[in-house]
């Protein structure tokens, strides 16, 4: 029972509490970028799920049993990096054919899956925490809900800012910005509750 509350707790903390797009700030280029309609919000957002889970998949076990095991620790992030990237091509493969639609809208914003820093701090997080590989996959699994979650509401508010009136001065950047930070803040309110609920 215990274990049980432990992941869900590293689940519900990965979506509210420590969201990585609106607390930790990983993730803000798909975020500004592909908010702007939620349809591609959400599949943007699924895809990185997608990212995320095989990444965890395949990174924690290539740490745990080539890389500590034989001293290469040092070379982690560059061994992340190229398998992240070799994903997000199948990724990318995946959709040209079966979602050319999608694919079409996420445009040059889906190659950026690569660099995504969420992407990379959840695969490099799960190891520095200490976390074993079910409880890698139930924190990758949260924060990329978190990162759908962002995506969603953030696509949403900016939907309602293209018919507000704003200054001039005000549209385009300057007002998604200031919309990003009140989102984040908004999240600041999570604090303590799921722990809360859960003790």
């Amino acid at each position: 029972m215990e274990e049980l509350k432990s992941l869900i707790l590293i689940l519900m903390g990965g979506v509210l509490i420590n969201n990585y797009v609106l607390q930790r700030f990983l993730g803000i280029c798909p975020f500004l970028g592909v908010s702007k309609k939620v349809g591609q919000a959400t599949g943007m957002g699924v895809a990185v799920i997608f990212v995320m889970l095989v990444a965890t998949l395949v990174t924690w076990p290539v740490q745990t049993f080539i890389l500590d095991r034989f001293g290469l620790g040092y070379l982690q992030t560059i061994v992340f990096i190229l398998i992240i990237a070799a994903l997000v091509q199948f990724v990318e493969i995946i959709l040209k054919r079966f979602v050319p639609a999608l694919y079409r809208s996420l445009g040059v914003y889906l190659p950026l899956i690569t660099t995504n820093c969420a992407v990379l701090g959840v695969t490099i997080n799960n190891i520095t925490d200490g976390y074993n590989f079910v409880e890698s996959v139930f924190s990758t699994l949260g924060v990329g809900l978190g990162f759908l979650l962002a995506m969603v509401l953030f696509a949403g508010v900016r939907s309602k800012l293209d018919n507000a009136p704003c200054p001039k001065a005000m549209q385009g950047l300057p007002i998604t910005l200031i919309s990003a930070s009140i989102v984040s803040l908004s999240f600041y309110g999570f604090l303590g509750i799921v722990e809360n609920i859960l003790l």
